[in-house]
C-alpha cells in the first residue's frame, strides 16, 4: 500500500491546502482542498484504485469544485468591483 492510497494523507493535504487558502485568498486552493477531502472520503469508504487513477479523480474533482466556486462567488455579469477608499492613504 502506497502512502498516496491512505485516506488520512489526503485529509492532511486538504488541511494544508485549506491553510494555504486562508493565507493566500482567492478561491484557488479551496477547490483543491475540497477535492482532497472528497478523495479522502472515497478512500475511507473503500475505493481501491491505482495512483494515476487516484490523481485523475483528484484533478477532476478539484476542477469541478473550482468551477462551481467561481460560478457561485463571481460578481454578477457586467459588474466591476471598485474601491472608493484606499487602505494605504
Amino acid at each position: 500500500m502506497t502512502l498516496a492510497s491512505l485516506w488520512w494523507v489526503w485529509l492532511c493535504l486538504a488541511l494544508i491546502l485549506g491553510i494555504a487558502e486562508m493565507l493566500i485568498p482567492g478561491f484557488i486552493f479551496l477547490g483543491f482542498a475540497i477535492g482532497a477531502v472528497v478523495v479522502a472520503l472515497l478512500l475511507a469508504i473503500g475505493l481501491s484504485v491505482s495512483l494515476p487513477a487516484l490523481l485523475l479523480i483528484f484533478a477532476a474533482l478539484s476542477l469541478v469544485t473550482w468551477l462551481a466556486l467561481r460560478r457561485y462567488f463571481a460578481l454578477p455579469k457586467g459588474q466591476v468591483k471598485t474601491f472608493k477608499d484606499d487602505i494605504n492613504g
